[in-house]
């Protein structure tokens, strides 16, 4: 049996996916949002989404090291 997954679970793995490597960005690109719209393939609040969770990635480095 083959496992699907859901377009909504595909999309926030994209977001993840691009987050992650914006966490890693030092310095990050700049803009922000059309770097990952065109790197990523994702929508204006993908990318956002995106932009946000890579703050909360920066952050929880600097506080657990």
């Amino acid at each position: 049996m083959t496992e699907l997954t859901a377009p909504e679970h595909e999309n926030s793995a994209q977001v993840e996916q691009a987050a992650m490597w914006l966490a890693d960005q030092n310095p990050p690109p700049r803009p922000i949002v059309p770097a990952l719209k065109q790197r990523f393939g994702l929508t204006c609040l993908q990318a956002c989404e995106a932009a946000a969770m890579a703050e909360k990635f920066r952050l929880y480095r600097r506080v657990h090291g």
